[in-house]
């Protein structure tokens, strides 16, 4: 993928929406709380995928595999608790 191309893919907001709506029926959510989920999740992954690296790196593999994805989650998890 080029550096200056644009991705066009958006926010699943819908299926965020219909899912919080299902599981807390009683709340009422801001308008843009969809979008912040969203992007919560993609730093999370974007932080969990560069642990991996990191950890890939550290055991001299070029393949990120499923241990570093597992050891880097438990790290990440922790750092997220506050």
């Amino acid at each position: 993928m080029a550096a200056a191309q644009v991705l066009k893919r958006k926010a699943p907001r819908p299926f965020l929406r219909k899912f919080f709506k299902l599981v807390k029926p009683q709340l009422h959510f801001q308008s843009g709380l969809d979008l912040w989920v969203h992007l919560n999740c993609l730093l999370f992954l974007h932080r969990l995928a560069e642990e991996a690296r990191i950890r890939a790196f550290q055991d001299k593999r070029r393949i990120i595999k499923d241990k570093h994805i597992i050891a880097s989650g438990k790290v990440i998890l922790k750092k997220s608790k506050g």
